[in-house]
């Protein structure tokens, strides 16, 4: 009898455990009710910690907002960002002058190299009805040798993500999302050119998965090399090797062998995140993510004098104009829409 697929299985926390290459991983998920004249909640936020809002109250989260729900301006350096936002928007606006505003699918892959300030802020459009937001965002290690690269950001707009259907000898269905990497011979976008994900030797794949209730599915083996966590977070148990696990858990699997999944009663969703380690020592403290405590000192001491190139904003926690639809501002002044 061959030996089980699992490793491991934890409780999912916030944020959420991850393996080398990556570094953190966090699934936000808010009731927003109707957006105001701000584009902010169109409720009272009385009893709130604005600025740091963190605990669910009346289904949602300001996070670091005031008015707008979000994260206003803040620095990253050494590492890329994946923003996956499967429902609502967000607003994007970054210290090189680039913007955006992207959701219901898209994915934007930013590159923060050697730095840059950003802001996410989730404005709620609509005025008539709720504005409910879900999103994952990924913190994917950069090698040393790409630490200090330019940064900027590649837009993965929805109607470019390819989504595979399968269907189990039932007729139960599983879907899957392939942001990176490769399956069933289809692949992903082509990722941030300096990332870890653009070297095919590092096997990354970011894939969202929807299974039918009782559906059947294999995850198909990758490099024996490669680190891979199955992230269950919707259903309510799922059968691996005989085992039987419950939701909001962390499944640390072997990356060397099928695995076969066997859904339980209620329909479920995961995210995968695979890939080869950097294997390179990581020192992170806040928003930077270097290799040694000498290159953490200077990016505090450089972001310090140059704050990665200033503010060129309105406001720390800027959006756009309500009106304006899905789009990408690039730091060198090229526009780009979805379609």
């Amino acid at each position: 009898m061959s030996s089980s697929p699992i490793l491991a299985v934890t409780q999912l926390g916030f944020p959420w455990q991850t393996q080398d290459p990556f570094i953190f991983c966090v699934h936000h998920e808010d009731f927003y009710p109707k957006g105001n004249a701000h584009m902010g909640p169109d409720v009272p936020l009385t009893g709130r910690n604005l600025g740091n809002d963190f605990t669910i109250k009346d289904g949602f989260r300001m996070y670091h907002g005031q008015r707008v729900p979000g994260f206003p301006a803040h620095p990253h350096r050494g590492f890329e960002t994946v923003t996956i936002t499967t429902k609502g928007f967000i607003d994007h606006s970054d210290s090189l002058g680039a913007a955006g505003r992207f959701g219901n699918g898209d994915v934007q892959w930013m590159t923060a190299g050697k730095g840059v300030q950003h802001s996410e802020m989730f404005p709620l459009l609509d005025r008539a009805n709720e504005n409910p937001l879900e999103l994952f965002q990924i913190w994917l290690n950069l090698p040393a040798s790409k630490k200090f690269v330019d940064a900027h950001f590649r837009m993965l707009w929805h109607e470019q993500i390819p989504e595979v259907a399968t269907e189990d000898s039932q007729g139960y269905k599983t879907s899957v999302k392939v942001i990176a990497g490769r399956f069933a011979e289809v692949d992903a976008p082509a990722p941030a050119p300096d990332s870890w994900a653009a070297n095919p030797e590092s096997h990354v794949a970011i894939w969202l998965i929807t299974m039918d209730a009782h559906a059947s599915f294999t995850l198909p083996k990758a490099s024996e090399k490669a680190n891979r966590t199955l992230y269950f977070y919707t259903g309510d148990e799922i059968h691996i090797a005989d085992k039987q696990i419950n939701d909001h858990c962390a499944i640390t699997l072997k990356s060397d062998c099928d695995v076969a999944l066997k859904n339980g009663e209620k329909p479920a969703k995961f995210l995968l995140l695979q890939g080869v380690p950097l294997q390179e020592p990581v020192v992170q403290y806040g928003p930077f993510v270097m290799n040694t405590e000498a290159q953490i000192r200077e990016t505090y001491q450089e972001y310090q004098r140059t704050q990665f190139g200033g503010w060129p904003w309105d406001a720390a926690e800027h959006v756009h104009p309500r009106q304006k639809g899905r789009f990408a501002l690039h730091a060198d002044g090229r526009m780009e829409e979805p379609g």
